[in-house]
C-alpha cells in the first residue's frame, strides 16, 4: 500500500478529497492505483474502485469529478513523487553525464520497488492509447521528459568531449538512446511483476550502450 503525501500543487484542484481523513484518502487511492494497475484506463471499472475503497461511487466522482480526473491525478501525484525523491538522493556533484544516467536509472528502479503498485501504474500508463486521455498524457509527458532533464542534467561536465565535436548533438544523441533504452525497458517489462525484474541485467545492458558512447565522443 502506498502512503500518500498530496503536492501542494494539487491542493486547490482537489479540496473536497483532501478534505477527508488521511486514512479515507489512502483507500480511495490504493484502489484505484490497483485498478489502473492491472486493467488500464479504458477497462478499469469505478464500481470496482469504490468496492475497494468503501465508497459510494457518487462521492468518489464528488471527489474527483470523473473517471479521467482521478487517473491524471494519479499521473500526476506519482510523477511528482519520483521526481521529489530522485531530487532528494541524486548526487549533484556529479557532472559526468553517463555516471548521472546510470545512478538516475539505479534510484528509479528502487523506487519503483518500494511502490510496487506505483510502478505496475505508471507501466500501464506509457501505453495507454485511449482517446480520452491520451492527448493529456502526451502533453503531461513531454513536460516531465523536457522539465526532468533539464533539471537532473542542465549543468554536465562538458570537459571530457572530443575536440571539434558538436557537444550539443553529441548530448542530444545519448539523450535519445538513454531514453529509447528506458521506452524499450519499459515495453519488456510491461507484463512483467516488479519483483522479478533484475536491475544488475537492466544495469549491466545500460553500461554497454554508455561505453559505446563514451568511446564515440569522449577523449
Amino acid at each position: 500500500m502506498v502512503n500518500i503525501v498530496i503536492p501542494l500543487e494539487v491542493i486547490p484542484l482537489f479540496s473536497k478529497f483532501l478534505n477527508l481523513s488521511k486514512d479515507k484518502q489512502d483507500r480511495i487511492i490504493n484502489a484505484a492505483l490497483r485498478e489502473f494497475a492491472l486493467k488500464g484506463y479504458q477497462n478499469a471499472s469505478t464500481n470496482e474502485i469504490v468496492k475497494q475503497a468503501g465508497i459510494s461511487k457518487g462521492l468518489l466522482f464528488h471527489y474527483f469529478n470523473n473517471k479521467k480526473d482521478l487517473y491524471l491525478f494519479l499521473f500526476d501525484y506519482f510523477i511528482e513523487m519520483l521526481m521529489e525523491e530522485i531530487h532528494a538522493h541524486i548526487d549533484w556533484d556529479q557532472r559526468d553525464i553517463f555516471i548521472k544516467y546510470r545512478n538516475v536509472a539505479i534510484l528509479k528502479f528502487g523506487l519503483f520497488q518500494k511502490y510496487p503498485n506505483a510502478f505496475e501504474f505508471i507501466k500501464r500508463v506509457y501505453p495507454e492509447d485511449s482517446s480520452e486521455v491520451k492527448p493529456d498524457l502526451e502533453n503531461r509527458k513531454k513536460e516531465f521528459l523536457n522539465k526532468g532533464y533539464k533539471d537532473l542534467f542542465g549543468d554536465i561536465d562538458l570537459t571530457p568531449f572530443k575536440e571539434g565535436i558538436d557537444i550539443e548533438k553529441a548530448v542530444n544523441i545519448i539523450y535519445w538512446t538513454m531514453e529509447g533504452f528506458a521506452y524499450r525497458l519499459q515495453a519488456q517489462t510491461a507484463s512483467v511483476p516488479v519483483s522479478q525484474i533484475q536491475l544488475e541485467d537492466i544495469i549491466a545492458e545500460l553500461d554497454v550502450y554508455s561505453e559505446m558512447l563514451r568511446h564515440s565522443f569522449y577523449q
